[in-house]
């Protein structure tokens, strides 16, 4: 679990803009914005902000522009 959790965090460490993100809850989402405690999503046409640790997975940004 210790393990899991350090893993989290460094996850969430190095959060950034033009990252894909998916929510604890299923939400699948850009990232727009970083604050200390939460993220801008864009997701579809909707704005949505969410706390960090609800970020349960991060796929780097690496579309080129398609």
């Amino acid at each position: 679990q210790q393990k899991r959790a350090k893993e989290q965090a460094a996850l969430l460490k190095d959060l950034k803009s033009g990252d894909n993100v998916t929510t604890s809850s299923g939400i699948v989402g850009v990232v727009q914005s970083v604050r200390d405690h939460s993220v801008t999503l864009k997701s579809g046409d909707a704005k949505i902000e969410v706390l960090k640790s609800s970020i349960s997975e991060v796929a780097k940004n690496t579309d080129k522009n398609s």
